[in-house]
């Protein structure tokens, strides 16, 4: 398990990467437009947040615990997101097209997050559609020759591994200082909401998906994948690991 102020210096470190080089330019066909654009114009727009929810939701669970620096590593992980929604709009900038202000996703999982206080829901929130998030990236970068946009996927691919292990660490803490009846349930809880968030990304975004290579079984098998790998481990291997620390 890594300290809040581990992942201040890493989010900080990696800020200073550069790894788009804007100066060549989008080279991109009219078919390739056709088939990624509603499902960039949508991730786009999803990656803008100002994350003031979640802000005061990791301030109140950061006074809690008497962890003040983890509010700090929260805004620089908004701060990376938002870096992703800005070269994603410049593309499309680029490109000649609009960046939308409204998707019936986006909207959906805002309108979730305006009533959630809970930093539990909060972060397994992130962590399934940061897996979803994952296989997106890369099925739009399968999609299209575009020099510039496959680096723009790239560069997002390194940050959400990151992410993603970021917010792992964090729900671990969470789930083992709760008791063992509540560990039971939310062992189930976490998975159907996994399972069910990925199902509608696929909906919205199938046809880019497929573009990518991802027939809906081959997208549900990486989901699996991800799930054993994030959830199943937090809930099953980390949980033993800190119980036998704790003996």
């Amino acid at each position: 398990m890594h300290t809040s102020n581990y992942w201040i210096n890493h989010f900080k470190e990696n800020a200073t990467k550069n790894r788009i080089y804007w100066a060549a330019g989008p080279e991109i066909s009219a078919d390739e437009i056709k088939t990624i654009l509603p499902s960039l114009q949508a991730w786009q727009l999803g990656e803008t947040s100002e994350g003031l929810h979640l802000i005061a939701a990791s301030t109140k669970y950061a006074h809690k615990i008497g962890d003040a620096d983890y509010v700090d590593a929260v805004r620089l992980f908004i701060k990376e997101e938002q870096k992703h929604g800005n070269n994603l709009g410049r593309y499309l900038d680029e490109i000649g097209q609009p960046r939308i202000r409204q998707n019936w996703g986006d909207t959906l999982f805002r309108k979730i997050r305006y009533f959630n206080t809970s930093m539990e829901i909060w972060t397994l929130a992130v962590i399934v559609v940061e897996s979803t998030a994952q296989v997106f990236y890369q099925a739009l970068k399968d999609a299209t020759q575009c020099d510039l946009l496959r680096q723009i996927c790239t560069d997002i691919l390194i940050d959400e591994a990151y992410h993603i292990t970021f917010q792992t660490e964090r729900l671990a803490m969470i789930y083992h200082n709760k008791p063992g009846f509540s560990k039971s349930w939310r062992k189930l809880a976490y998975k159907y909401f996994f399972y069910a968030t990925a199902a509608l990304v696929w909906f919205a975004h199938r046809s880019l998906f497929r573009a990518g290579g991802n027939s809906f079984n081959v997208y549900i098998h990486k989901m699996i994948l991800k799930y054993q790998k994030t959830l199943h481990f937090i809930t099953q291997r980390i949980s033993t690991q800190l119980d036998s620390a704790a003996i």
